[in-house]
C-alpha cells in the first residue's frame, strides 16, 4: 500500500493544472461523477504539503487587482493583500465589534467636524521608513486629491483635509459631519510612507509597495501573483498580534478546475469561492478541510442604460419586469447555498441603516414580468448584453431567466477592470457584478458608494442623493435611519437595481493549516497557523 500512495503522489505532482482539467471534462460528463473520481484519486494518496514544510502557505483566488495600492483597487483579492501589507489607524475586532488601537493609540471628536488622533511611537515601514504624522497627512491629503484617481472615492471623499499638530498627533478635518469615520478609519484607508511615495510615484509604489503590516510584499507578478514574507519588525503591541506564518503566496488562477487541481495537488493551500457541490466533494478528503457560510456579499445586477434614451431600460416597467423575472430563491438555494438568502435592497442585514421596512420584494412572477414587458410595448422581448466578471454558472443562471421572459440577453464575460471601464463610459446595459463594502458594517459603505452622485452613479437620481447626504452625515442615529429607510424604499420604487442575494463563500484548504473564516469576508491570514 505504501508504494501505491507514493505512484499516486508521483502522478498527481506531475499532472498540470491544464491537464486535470481537461481529463476531468473529458472523462466526467457529470460533476458528481467527475468529484466521486478525484476523491478516488486522491483517497490513496498521503497528503502533499510541502509547502508546510517551507513555511509558505500558498492561497489562489480567481482575480487579481490591476493595482496592488488599496486605494487603487477595489477587488476583494486587495482588500486581503491590504490587511496583510499595510496597517490602518483603527482596529475593529471581528469578534467584539470594538474600535481598538492600531497605528493610532487614542482618538477624541474635538466637534462633530474634528477629529484627533494619537500615533504610536516606534512604528517602522518596510522600508526602515519611520512612521509618523507626516505619513498620516500625506496619505489622507494624497487620496482625497483629484491626481490621487482612488478608485473607491466614496472611502475617502468625507474627509476635507488631515492637519499635522506635532510629530504624533493629527486632526481630521470632515467636510461634513461623518459617523462613521472611525469604522472608515479601521477598514478600507491604510497608512503610506510620505518620503516613499513621493519619491516613486502610483506606479513605482504599485510594482514595489511599502507599507507598516504584519507582512511585506517582496513580488508583484502582474498576471501571476504576488510574494509576501513576515515583516520582523512588525510593532509588537499590534491588537492583530504577531503571524506565525513566515511566507505567504497569492496566486492567481483564473480557472476552478486549476485552482481545484492545484489544491488537491499539494501547490496551493487555501482557496475560496468553492462552488456548494463541489465543496461537499472536497470535504469528503481527509487532507483537506472545508468551511463556509454566509458573507456580508451581495449580489445584484445593475440595470445601467439610463444614459442611453433608446435603451429599453429607461421604462420604468422594463425594469421592474427584469425584477419580477430573477428567480432569487432558486438563485440563493440551489446554486449559491450554504446559507444565502435573497435579497431585494443594495446592502446587507447587518449594516447599520439597511432598513428594508418599505423596500419591494419582487416576487418571481414570470407571467407579471411578461406582462409588464408588453405594456412596455416589448411583447415580442428584446435583445440586450448581460455584462459579468465572475461566477459564470451565475450569469447563466440570469440570463436563462431572462430568457424565459421574452428578453434575449447575451452573457459579455470580462476582467473587473474592463467591466468598471465600460460602465463608467456609459458602454453597458446590465451588470452582474458583486460587492462587499470593503467589510464596512454601514450602509453608507454600500448605497452612497452607487447612488450618491458619484462617478459609480449611472441613475443620478436627485431625491436619492439629498436623502443620502442628510443620512451619511447626521450624528443622530434615528435621523440617518429615517433618511436610509426612504432611499431604498425608492431605489426598489425605481427598480434601478436588481439586487438578488446574499453570497457565501466555501473555503477550501490543507488540514494541517488553522484557518478562520469571518463573515466579513476578509481571509486574516496573519492568524493562521500550520497544525
Amino acid at each position: 500500500m505504501h508504494l501505491h500512495r507514493t505512484l499516486a503522489q508521483r502522478i498527481i505532482s506531475q499532472i498540470t493544472a491544464s491537464q486535470w482539467a481537461l481529463s476531468r471534462r473529458t472523462l466526467c460528463s457529470q460533476r458528481t461523477l467527475c468529484w466521486a473520481a478525484s476523491a478516488t484519486l486522491l483517497s490513496c494518496s498521503t497528503s502533499v504539503l510541502a509547502d508546510k514544510a517551507n513555511d509558505t502557505l500558498v492561497y489562489a483566488s480567481d482575480s487579481e487587482p490591476e493595482n496592488v495600492s488599496p486605494y487603487h483597487n477595489n477587488l476583494r483579492e486587495g482588500v486581503i493583500l491590504a490587511h496583510l501589507a499595510w496597517d490602518t489607524l483603527i482596529y475593529r475586532n471581528p469578534e467584539t465589534n470594538e474600535y481598538e488601537p492600531r497605528l493610532a493609540t487614542e482618538w477624541e471628536w474635538v466637534d462633530d467636524q474634528t477629529l484627533d488622533l494619537a500615533l504610536r511611537e516606534g512604528v517602522t515601514f518596510h522600508n526602515g521608513e519611520a512612521f509618523n504624522a507626516d505619513d498620516v497627512v500625506f496619505t489622507f491629503n494624497y487620496a482625497v486629491s483629484p491626481e490621487s484617481r482612488v478608485v473607491t472615492r466614496q472611502n475617502v471623499n468625507w474627509i476635507e483635509s488631515a492637519e499635522k499638530l506635532d510629530d504624533f498627533q493629527v486632526r481630521i478635518h470632515l467636510k461634513d459631519p461623518f459617523p462613521a469615520a472611525l469604522e472608515y478609519l479601521s477598514g478600507p484607508m491604510p497608512i503610506y510612507p510620505s518620503e516613499y511615495f513621493q519619491e516613486v510615484g502610483i506606479e513605482g509604489f504599485s510594482r514595489q509597495p511599502v507599507g507598516t503590516g504584519p507582512y511585506r510584499i517582496t513580488n508583484v507578478r502582474p498576471g501571476d501573483g504576488v510574494s509576501l514574507t513576515r515583516f520582523e519588525e512588525y510593532f509588537t503591541d499590534s491588537p492583530i498580534g504577531q503571524p506565525e506564518i513566515g511566507n505567504i503566496e497569492f496566486k492567481a488562477i483564473a480557472d476552478e478546475d486549476s485552482r481545484m487541481a492545484q489544491l488537491m495537488s499539494g501547490q496551493v493551500d487555501w482557496i475560496w469561492r468553492v462552488p456548494a457541490d463541489q465543496a461537499e466533494s472536497l470535504s469528503s478528503m481527509p487532507q483537506l478541510s472545508v468551511l463556509g457560510g454566509e458573507t456580508m456579499r451581495v449580489g445584484y445586477i445593475g440595470l445601467d442604460a439610463a444614459t442611453r434614451e433608446d435603451s429599453p431600460l429607461n421604462d420604468i416597467r422594463v425594469r421592474q419586469a427584469i425584477n419580477h423575472a430573477m428567480n432569487r430563491e432558486g438563485l440563493a438555494n440551489d446554486l449559491v447555498r450554504g446559507g444565502s438568502q435573497p435579497l431585494y435592497a443594495p446592502c446587507f442585514p447587518t449594516q447599520f441603516g439597511c432598513e428594508t421596512q418599505n423596500v419591494i420584494e419582487y416576487e418571481y412572477d414570470p407571467e407579471k414580468a411578461r406582462e409588464l414587458l408588453a405594456e412596455a410595448g416589448y411583447a415580442d422581448g428584446f435583445d440586450i448584453s448581460l455584462h459579468a466578471y465572475r461566477e459564470r454558472d451565475y450569469a447563466e443562471a440570469m440570463i436563462g431567466d431572462l430568457r424565459a421572459v421574452g428578453i434575449n440577453a447575451n452573457l459579455r464575460f470580462m476582467t473587473s477592470p474592463a467591466l468598471l471601464e465600460l460602465q463608467r463610459n456609459g458602454q453597458t446595459d446590465m451588470s452582474f457584478k458583486a460587492w462587499g463594502s470593503f467589510s464596512i458594517n454601514d450602509v453608507s459603505a454600500f448605497v452612497s458608494v452607487y447612488f450618491s452622485g458619484g462617478i459609480d452613479d449611472l441613475w443620478q437620481d436627485s431625491q436619492v442623493q439629498e436623502w443620502l447626504q442628510i443620512a451619511d452625515t447626521s450624528v443622530d442615529p434615528d435621523v440617518r435611519l429615517d433618511y436610509y429607510q426612504q432611499v431604498l424604499a425608492r431605489i426598489s420604487e425605481q427598480a434601478y437595481w436588481a439586487p438578488l442575494f446574499s453570497y457565501s463563500t466555501y473555503y477550501a484548504h490543507t488540514a494541517d493549516l488553522d484557518f478562520t473564516a469571518y463573515p466579513d469576508e476578509l481571509p486574516r491570514f496573519y492568524e493562521a497557523s500550520w497544525k
